[in-house]
């Protein structure tokens, strides 16, 4: 087992032993300590299922920030992960291109974004039109005050931090991005509802003339010199419900060079 399920496991029995599933940063710390664990705050960061200890997963707990240094482990597994869907075939295309010097040279989230953004392929994806022009809103960080549900549990949350990989903006309609390399089975929910909620809650004061927020989650991996490039497209059909979440499209574009 690695040290940092063995942390989350030890904080796991602590809360149920107190009666009370919350921890905040400085017993995080003091278990790093006690095993030997170096990124404390490497530890509520949990994109997929695969990083789940087993004893989360054996009683069905996942963890949420709750801001300012405070978190929870919260019941329901499937509310908090969702698995990505199967893309269809009529839904893969192949798609040509002459690669620059700095295509792929490395595996960041950026470099993901600025592929499909540099060789039009999201334009063609999400605006059908490899012209459009929408404007681009580069990576940021951001807090906001979260009321919420997850499930039939309430949740509030003080200045959550969340991280933007990339926001676009398109006849007032805002797609928030999510990338990832590789190809895993499912994604943490909150990388995608935390975001929506924070453009939905501007949206709801009026701050900003939003017509619609969207949220494309994309993932790369590279097979016998080939780029794979999946695109799924969600929306919350109630942003303060995480279980919501639900898909409007996904594609697969297969990069191959000219």
């Amino acid at each position: 087992m690695s040290k940092k399920s063995l942390v989350i496991e030890e904080l796991f029995q602590i809360c149920k032993r107190k009666g009370d599933m919350s921890f905040d940063n400085s017993i995080v710390k003091e278990i790093c300590l006690k095993h030997n664990f170096k990124n404390p705050f490497d530890l509520t960061k949990i994109d997929c299922t695969k990083g789940l200890p087993d004893m989360l997963k054996d009683e069905d707990y996942f963890i949420i920030h709750l801001g300012e240094g405070n978190h929870r482990f919260v019941k329901g597994i499937n509310i908090g992960f969702h698995n990505f869907e199967k893309i269809p075939e009529n839904n893969i295309y192949e798609w040509k291109y002459r690669k620059s010097i700095l295509n792929e040279y490395d595996t960041s989230e950026s470099n993901i974004l600025a592929v499909v953004s540099n060789q039009r392929i999201i334009h063609d994806y999400l605006y059908e039109d490899i012209v459009a022009s929408p404007k681009v809103y580069f990576p940021h960080r951001t807090k906001t005050n979260m009321d919420y549900y997850i499930g039939s549990i309430r949740i509030n949350a003080e200045k959550v931090q969340m991280e933007i990989d990339l926001t676009m903006e398109y006849f007032s309609n805002v797609t928030i991005f999510e990338a990832k390399n590789g190809i895993p089975l499912d994604f943490a929910v909150y990388q995608l509802f935390n975001p929506n909620y924070y453009y939905n809650r501007i949206k709801r004061k009026g701050e900003l003339n939003i017509r619609e927020i969207s949220c494309c989650y994309i993932l790369r991996e590279k097979r016998n010199n080939i780029s794979m490039i999946r695109i799924y497209l969600y929306k919350f059909e109630d942003p303060n419900q995480m279980k919501s979440i639900k898909l409007i499209n996904c594609a697969q574009y297969n990069l191959k060079q000219r």
